[in-house]
């Protein structure tokens, strides 16, 4: 059923997509992104996979030329990080909006500048708005696992929208790790043929893509319908993760709660620093500080009504963001965890820790903090500053 390996991140999500089989691959390289899509085009040379590897000129044609295949009825897959994201930035739009089900790798690394080419999520974070579902993983395995679930997601006709597995670059991405394959077999029945219910090239029922919609049209409807498929694909997701767990052993849903029953404090991270906050939480367990973790996997959709249910215990919440929204009040999953608790019963005061910016590094003195900051807003009530800067220089 299954075999363990050793892979980086990129080459577990490489393999991910040659077990997928998909009829298309549209891609540009940048670093850290670049082994994903180089270690698949062996795979293509190789004649292990029937796919159209393209080689195009910017991550723009390759969006385009992804967008232009999967209207065309064919199962499509592309990745990117950083820069390249924003080159794809009209295009994200364009996917989302014809709702094409295009998997996209988003290998998170910074937006220059100045120049830097390492982990933080700001690029993701500047496309959360664009109609892409978006799956954050935590090391090379979920970036595995995801990429399958995320092909079943994008897919099933209740949904029909892009996906993003997000992927911390270097930390994840060029890691080795010790990780579970599917057998080949197994993960090709998971993830199923593609059926494509329209396609631009089907003569005897022609559509219209990409047609004007004007000032008396229906674009907002088009929109609210698009909204609507992306709140939709919250129970799809859980589907899709439970099922997989049933092969796999590992299964799946929209965030992990990681000692939340009798938590009194608690953090919320996205990607790869979960690791770390998890070892944390069970240090501080052992010297009595009720600690607990919940690690998002599903930043779009958001599910704020799950999450609040997850939270609605603790005396006190930090949400770590690895990105920064200037001159806002606070960074992207602050704003979303204060929302979600901001109708509870009983006021949850929630902190914004920036961290990790440009691949600086989080290490468990600096998380102890957070849990020490934590315990004493639980204590006195008193949140102090709501946007704190963690490991930054003095």
């Amino acid at each position: 059923m299954a075999k363990t390996v050793a892979l980086t991140g990129n080459v577990a999500c490489a393999q991910a997509m040659r077990q997928a089989d998909p009829d298309v691959v549209a891609a540009y390289p940048i670093t850290p992104q670049t082994t994903i899509v180089e270690e698949f085009s062996t795979y293509v040379a190789n004649g292990l996979v029937n796919t159209e590897y393209v080689t195009v000129e910017s991550e723009h044609s390759a969006m385009s030329a992804s967008i232009g295949a999967s209207a065309a009825g064919s199962r499509v897959m592309t990745a990117t990080a950083s820069q390249g994201l924003a080159l794809m930035w009209e295009e994200l739009y364009i996917a989302s909006a014809y709702r094409l089900p295009i998997i996209m790798h988003n290998v998170n690394r910074t937006l220059s500048g100045p120049i830097n080419i390492h982990c933080d999520h700001q690029d993701s974070m500047g496309a959360r708005d664009s109609g892409w579902i978006q799956l954050f993983c935590e090391n090379a395995q979920e970036a595995y696992d995801t990429t399958l679930q995320a092909v079943r997601i994008a897919e099933d006709h209740r949904v029909k929208l892009p996906v993003m597995v997000c992927l911390d670059g270097f930390i994840i991405s060029h890691a080795i790790d010790r990780l579970d394959i599917l057998d080949d077999d197994v993960a090709a029945k998971f993830v199923g043929e593609f059926d494509a219910p329209i396609t631009m090239l089907d003569a005897n029922n022609p559509i219209t893509v990409g047609p004007f919609d004007g000032l008396h049209g229906s674009f907002f409807e088009f929109r609210r319908d698009q909204e609507l498929a992306t709140l939709g694909s919250v129970p799809v997701i859980e589907e899709v993760g439970k099922e997989y767990g049933q092969i796999s052993g590992r299964e799946y849903g929209l965030f992990e709660a990681y000692k939340l029953d009798d938590a009194e404090v608690a953090i919320v991270v996205l990607g790869s620093a979960a690791g770390t906050t998890r070892v944390v939480v069970d240090k501080l367990r052992e010297s009595g500080i009720k600690a607990g973790l919940l690690k998002l996997r599903s930043f779009r959709p958001f599910p704020a009504e799950q999450i609040a249910e997850a939270l609605a215990g603790v005396k006190a919440v930090a949400a770590l963001d690895r990105s920064l929204s200037p001159g806002a009040i606070g960074a992207p999953l602050f704003q979303e965890i204060r929302s979600a608790l901001y109708d509870q019963a009983s006021r949850v005061p929630v902190i914004n820790y920036i961290y990790g910016l440009g691949g600086r590094d989080v290490s468990m003195p600096n998380l102890e903090q957070v849990f020490n900051d934590l315990s004493q807003v639980a204590k006195s009530g008193q949140t102090g500053p709501v946007i704190r800067y963690l490991g930054l220089k003095e």
